[in-house]
């Protein structure tokens, strides 16, 4: 759901946690198991932080859905699209940088625990505050506007913040002779999120159309539900207070993490003579100022953290199911026979499939595959689910130049589109004559064609006037228009009385339908006419062939659609308004009818004709990619990670997000390409970073806890003798 956009994904909204020992009990003091689930090996801690979470998936994606934030900021605070679009996609980013903030308090200063509670009640009332903002009769749009720019600063603040710490605290809980079941809670953990966010995001937007708050849609129901699910998250995860592990924080891990860096450079700079002998690793030159541990966890650090290089471009494709694959929807028919889809709406498939795809892979798939003697490590899993989404994007690719042949054909350079419309009475002949003699005879244009007629004409200059003859009966007309290369019009031929004319009108504004179906009225009548389709959606069309403008309305049946003149009511049958299409409605006298009128129609662009169905496939592959690519690498990322740093490692991994949405900015802004072959491009290049991992992978040597962690009051000496060689046990990828 990308959305751009699944516009985001939802799997990186959780972080491993750390698992940093709670301090040693006096000597002789028993050492009380904690409560498990059901006997088994997990413990009961866990099942708070795992309600906590989806409440708080269901609170932020139920907040954040398209449907609603953007509405709520186009139709009630009145921003433009381009405001709006910009606010939406600042607030996104922000929930992304964030997390380092909530993890340097984590692991320095506040421990997980205290952190989560505490941007959780920043959180709760950045809600608030929203909600409050939404109400129509607190204050003016100065008072709405500064209110919802605070509530969702808090709420980016609070959501951010607890990112790199409630998954990872969830790890704390597991001893580490459990890591196969910690490595299943990682999945439980994941699959918690995609619930809140496929229950939220059908919900939310229901809360907002079909309820009425002081007569118009209610955003502050829309917002305060998410908000009362972020109580009830705080709440839970409060409730488990006494049984979690709590490890403390460790003081200010960045800083020095940042210190001891630029202390092995600048030290190692001091001594770049070649009479020095030369250290093992880089880092080692930190040894006259830092103590062994601190030096090993930074080791493990930037090993980890190297790793992550490649992974940027996995999330440039994910992230792509919200905007790229969404616009390739609208050009996509929704009706799948027994039930009707939106373009929107296929987003919601993503997190549904994560709800099935994690029980199949961890129950089913990853242990037949170890029955049959594979070892598919964490980086094997992750490599094969970038190949997974590589192949998604081929599938994407298909799918576009597909929808392409069957798209109408746009007019190119030198070329118009004219489609001639006859409203007289009986056929008409006509003859277009250019500007170097030539002309195209059109004989017999039958009155009110049910499909339309299109000529296309080369043009040898970007602008020519073109000359009409009209043949009706008796009559012989002489019509000149001017035309402009790459652009539709249609030639309307309109009887009066004993007279023929003709007038021009560009077809090309307004006909960008985005899933939707747009329409148009020519009104024949010698009266105005007031049409009204809803609540929002009107046309006032003039008399005597007056011609209203494009608008787009919601895919469906209209088979009583509202009309008014100034001195009758009336209603029109529309019909089916399919996606994609642009329709053209002829209102005119009809005596056999009861009302004396009606509504011919006729298509300007014909309905989308390929199911949006096919687009099943690649969303099961990236969905599957997913599963394999993102819930290892949090489960992987945590059990490298140093006890003292796993929430800003998980902090750093979710920046790899943002850095992958700018790729995918850099790439659409500049390179210049048609949809397919951008779909091929990203293909390509995660193929090329996915080598580029396994390699990276092959040569990576898996830390093992006891590397990682030495008693806590043991003293290293600051020697380079004394430094452990991690590069002695090599493990493949």
């Amino acid at each position: 759901m990308n959305p751009f956009q699944k516009n985001e994904s939802k799997e990186t909204f959780f972080s491993p946690v750390s698992t940093e020992e709670v301090p040693h009990r006096p000597p002789g003091a028993p050492k009380k198991p904690p409560p498990k689930i059901c006997g088994s090996n997990y413990p009961l801690s866990i099942a708070f932080i795992v309600v906590n979470e989806f409440c708080e998936r269901f609170s932020y994606y139920g907040m954040k859905a398209l449907a609603v934030l953007t509405l709520y900021f186009l139709y009630f605070l009145h921003w433009s699209e381009d405001t709006s679009t910009s606010i939406y996609h600042a607030f996104s980013s922000l929930c992304y940088f964030t997390p380092i903030l909530g993890a340097a308090i984590a692991d320095s200063w506040l421990g997980k625990f205290k952190t989560i509670i505490y941007l959780s009640l920043v959180y709760v009332l950045g809600h608030v505050v929203k909600s409050l903002g939404a109400l129509p009769i607190l204050g003016g749009p100065m008072v709405h506007t500064v209110l919802s720019l605070v509530g969702l600063t808090l709420i980016a603040l609070g959501t951010g913040g607890i990112k790199p710490c409630v998954a990872a605290f969830g790890g704390d809980q597991f001893e580490e002779k459990d890591a196969e079941e910690r490595t299943r809670y990682f999945s439980v953990f994941y699959l918690s999120i995609n619930a809140g966010s496929l229950i939220s995001t059908f919900i939310t937007p229901m809360l907002r159309g079909d309820v009425q708050c002081f007569g118009e849609d209610c955003y502050a129901l829309a917002f305060g539900v998410p908000g009362l699910l972020m109580v009830i998250a705080l709440v839970v995860f409060a409730l488990g207070n006494k049984m979690y592990k709590k490890p403390p924080p460790e003081g200010n891990i960045v800083a020095q993490v940042f210190k001891c860096i630029w202390f092995a450079l600048s030290n190692r700079f001091k001594n770049r003579s070649g009479d020095i002998p030369k250290r093992q690793h880089w880092l080692d030159w930190a040894v006259e100022k830092y103590p062994t541990q601190l030096i090993m966890d930074v080791k493990a650090l930037t090993r980890v953290l190297f790793l992550y290089i490649p992974l940027p471009m996995f999330w440039a494709l994910l992230d792509q199911q919200g905007s790229r694959w969404t616009l390739q929807a609208t050009k996509m028919n929704g009706n799948l026979g027994f039930f009707v889809l939106q373009p929107d709406q296929m987003q919601v498939l993503n997190p549904f499939l994560v709800l099935i795809f994690i029980p199949l892979f961890d129950l089913v798939i990853y242990r037949l595959i170890s029955k049959c003697g594979i070892n598919f490590s964490s980086l094997r899993k992750m490599a094969v689910g970038m190949i997974l989404a590589c192949l998604a994007f081929a599938v994407a690719a298909t799918v576009e130049i597909k929808i392409n042949g069957m798209a109408p054909p746009q007019p190119g350079p030198q070329e118009i589109f004219l489609q001639v419309l006859n409203l007289a009475d009986d056929d008409v002949k006509v003859t277009v004559v250019g500007n170097e003699n030539h002309s195209l005879l059109v004989e017999s244009i039958k009155s009110f064609q049910k499909t339309p007629h299109y000529f296309r004409l080369h043009l040898k200059t970007k602008s020519q006037d073109f000359h009409f003859h009209l043949k009706y009966h008796n009559l012989s007309v002489y019509t000149e228009h001017s035309v402009e290369e790459k652009n539709g019009y249609s030639l309307i031929i309109r009887e009066d009385g004993k007279n023929i004319s003709s007038m021009m009108v560009k077809d090309g504004e307004g006909k960008t339908t985005k899933g939707m179906a747009t329409m148009r009225f020519i009104n024949t009548l010698h009266k105005d006419v007031n049409i009204t389709l809803g609540t929002d959606i009107s046309f006032s069309v003039g008399e005597d062939y007056g011609v209203s403008a494009y608008k787009t309305v919601q895919r469906g049946e209209y088979p009583a659609v509202h009309c008014r003149t100034e001195n009758k009511d009336f209603s029109l049958n529309l019909g089916l308004l399919d996606f994609g299409a642009a329709y053209l409605f002829v209102i005119t006298n009809n005596p056999k009818t009861s009302q004396g009128l009606q509504a011919w129609k006729m298509e300007d662009i014909p309905a989308n004709k390929m199911s949006i169905a096919w687009q099943l496939p690649q969303y099961a592959l990236v969905t599957a990619g997913e599963v394999m690519f993102s819930v290892t690498g949090l489960e992987f990322s945590y059990s490298q990670a140093p006890s003292s740093m796993k929430s800003v490692l998980q902090a750093a991994w979710l920046l790899t997000v943002a850095v992958g949405n700018i790729i995918v900015l850099v790439v659409a802004q500049f390179s210049g390409l048609v949809q397919w072959a951008e779909f091929i491009l990203f293909s390509c290049l995660l193929l090329v970073v996915c080598l580029i991992f396994s390699i990276m992978g092959y040569y990576y040597v898996p830390v093992k806890p006891e590397d990682m962690q030495g008693p806590a009051d043991k003293q290293f000496p600051h020697t380079q003798g004394d430094m452990i060689n991690l590069e002695t046990k090599k493990t493949k990828f």
